[in-house]
């Protein structure tokens, strides 16, 4: 049973079996994929109940959070808490991303040069050039070629940046208790990140087809599969996180004084699109 709430008191939960579940999606997802990369018998049937396991956790839990928050039972202090936690969780995928941009910066400044003009370098790696884009001293000069900045990359900056000014719509329609601005500013918000996320499959079969520029490619395949990877996997984590706040506006959830779900939801959309642009100028433009 949880506390009794009112207006002064912080809403204490009463025990839940979702930490639990939580930890056990976490473990058979461990397992799973330690035993999948050992080819080990049961390893794909472990793998995949974890994420099964993952998946109504999630959704169990986000339920059972919606419901006390639609039955009133947060008060101006639990918000608050919210709004702190979710503002430590994108600091943490700031720094995350950071770490990546951090690597491919000192590939491309430092370590890469470094490598070209060592003396007596023309012994070990003959034909190297510390330039950029490069796979490394072990990869010839024409083994890949590099992802353009103009065509797809820049159609999905686009879309992304537009996709930022929707779901402001939406919000704006929130704020105003204009439900038909916020659903069709989320249907449009949807629909941007789910063209965004089809051309990155596109260009991801490109580039294994045509340019043969791989995961293995050295140092700059890494890097770009990496980055554009993860930011790619942020954006169907976004996407998803979008459906859920549709469906929630859809049934009559959030109103304009108390609506952290969709808060939260657009500021970490806004993240995934400043990354985005980082992502183009860095990797795609340099």
């Amino acid at each position: 049973m949880s506390t009794q709430h009112n207006a002064d008191n912080y809403y204490l939960p009463g025990l839940s079996h979702w930490p639990v579940t939580a930890s056990a999606a976490v473990g058979l997802l461990g397992f799973g994929a330690a035993m999948t990369v050992n080819h080990m018998a049961g390893g794909n049937f472990i793998l995949l109940l974890g994420f099964i396991v993952l998946f109504v956790m999630f959704a169990g839990w986000f339920n059972t959070v919606a419901h006390e928050s639609e039955g009133g039972l947060y008060n101006k202090q639990v918000g608050m808490s919210f709004r702190w936690g979710m503002s430590w969780f994108i600091f943490s995928e700031v720094m995350f991303f950071a770490a990546f941009f951090g690597a491919l910066g000192y590939m491309r400044l430092y370590s890469v040069p470094d490598l070209g003009s060592l003396e007596h370098q023309a012994l070990l790696w003959p034909g190297f050039k510390g330039g950029w884009p490069v796979a490394g001293p072990h990869f010839k000069p024409g083994d890949f070629t590099p992802m353009g900045a103009w065509g797809i990359p820049a159609i999905n900056t686009a879309l992304l940046l537009t996709s930022g000014v929707t779901i402001t719509i939406a919000h704006w329609g929130l704020l105003k208790n204009n439900r038909a601005q916020l659903i069709w500013g989320l249907v449009a918000t949807i629909a941007l990140g789910m063209i965004f996320l089809g051309f990155q499959i596109y260009e991801y079969a490109h580039a294994y087809s045509e340019l043969n520029l791989k995961l293995t490619s050295g140092a700059y395949g890494s890097t770009f599969f990496m980055l554009t990877g993860f930011h790619g996997f942020h954006v169907t984590v976004g996407t998803i996180m979008l459906w859920v706040i549709l469906f929630r506006s859809v049934a009559g959830h959030f109103t304009p004084e108390n609506h952290f779900g969709f808060e939260g939801v657009a500021w970490y959309w806004h993240f995934v699109d400043v990354v985005w642009v980082l992502l183009f100028v860095l990797v795609y433009m340099l």
